[in-house]
């Protein structure tokens, strides 16, 4: 903690105005209390009310508890950079014992995302004092990443045409990575996610006259040992995917055999035909267990969303500003893509730009002690401040 409330950092010839205490106490205080997607109605308000405590010009309700700030340099029209942080929490019980732990029962933020927005609102807190630049800043802070519904939302609503930015840039925090060092990767970044809902209706009964039903539940156990050789033995294996059947519900007593039956997972991968691969036999498996088993079966992806592909020239320039904060050796361009998911693939679908990751260490996130290490929040400050200077000059 700096022993003044604010002070400048240097980052190359970029002088960012950082305040410390402000940064942690405002993660904090997110920390403590988390919404989940689309319900972060108070942490939309607070982000809102830093925003125009600053003079920046302020959007609300965009995808619904979306924000979005405007900040137009003083130079005039140029570029129009934007910067991306998520806001919501995790559906899940925190297990950590820290100071600002959750007040609610059963959300969490387990993500980071805390740390994300309050990142990106100290970068805004820096870009409200300091407007001697050309072009423009926009700040999107984003809902619902957890269900990959917030970037849609926002684009829905007009995120592009409103506010016409040339480039997008995220910051997400990265445990597995030591903090002090930074990752970004030319291509593909994280993985499609598409959640698997396989519904299965059969025919209920007795359990001792199994004969006079249509067993959901035999079905059932076969899907789920048939689905994985979609990737052992449709898959080419130097390709990558990933399908895990996460849940399975089905009866309620010992001696019935249930009418219904239901299997949810999720499917992930790097590239676009191997996904389409990969989701067409799953429905083929499923087809030939509801012939085999009489029963009917039924397949939904949804809460899609595609990989996460950055564009090379807007990943190379996020790695050059990375080197002048972290050290060129700190700077991370070569390990494998995570199979995670990430709703900002939809932005990158439209507009150049990168999703980096900043070293924190600590347990992986959604881990239930999972916590913002709050040590690398003037990292991302400075990255973002800085980045967005280097693409507003490009």
């Amino acid at each position: 903690m700096a022993p003044e409330a604010t002070r400048a950092t240097d980052t190359a010839d970029i002088a960012v105005d950082i305040d410390i205490d402000e940064l942690v106490a405002l993660r904090r205080d997110i920390h403590a209390n988390p919404e989940v997607a689309f319900d972060e109605h108070r942490t939309s308000e607070l982000v809102a009310a830093k925003l125009r405590a600053w003079d920046i010009e302020t959007h609300t309700g965009i995808g619904g508890t979306g924000v979005v700030g405007v900040v137009h340099g003083q130079r005039g029209k140029g570029r129009t950079i934007a910067l991306r942080a998520d806001m919501d929490a995790l559906p899940m019980e925190e297990e950590g014992r820290p100071l600002h732990r959750s007040m609610r029962q059963g959300v969490f933020h387990g993500c980071g995302h805390d740390g994300h927005t309050a990142m990106l609102l100290g970068a805004a807190r820096h870009f409200s004092r300091h407007r001697d630049f050309a072009g423009t800043v926009v700040l999107v802070f984003q809902p619902a990443e957890e269900t990959g519904g917030g970037a849609s939302a926002m684009l829905a609503d007009g995120l592009e045409t409103r506010f016409g930015y040339d480039e997008i840039f995220a910051l997400h925090n990265a445990p597995h990575f030591a903090p002090g060092t930074f990752g970004v990767l030319d291509g593909a970044m994280l993985a499609s996610c598409d959640e698997v809902i396989v519904r299965i209706d059969g025919v209920g009964g007795h359990g001792s006259a199994p004969e006079k039903t249509r067993d959901p539940v035999m079905a059932a156990a076969q899907l789920i040992c048939a689905l994985q050789t979609v990737v052992s033995r449709s898959i080419e294996p130097s390709a990558t995917a990933v399908l895990s059947i996460g849940s399975m519900h089905a009866g309620s007593a010992p001696n019935v055999i249930p009418s219904h039956a239901e299997l949810t997972g999720t499917l992930r991968a790097f590239d676009e035909n191997v996904r389409a691969l990969a989701r067409s036999r799953i429905q083929e498996i499923c087809a030939g267990i509801a012939t085999l088993s009489t029963c009917s079966i039924t397949v939904e992806f949804r809460n899609s969303s595609p990989a996460t592909i950055n564009h090379r020239e807007q990943a190379e320039a996020a790695a050059r500003v990375a080197a002048d904060i972290f050290g060129a050796d700190n700077v991370l361009r070569d390990f494998p893509p995570l199979n995670g998911s990430e709703d900002f693939s939809e932005f990158l679908l439209r507009r150049p730009g990168a999703y980096a990751l900043l070293g924190q260490g600590g347990v992986y996130c959604h881990h239930p002690e999972f916590d913002f290490n709050d040590d690398v929040l003037p990292f991302g400050v400075r990255f973002f401040v800085s980045l967005a200077h280097a693409r507003l000059a490009a």
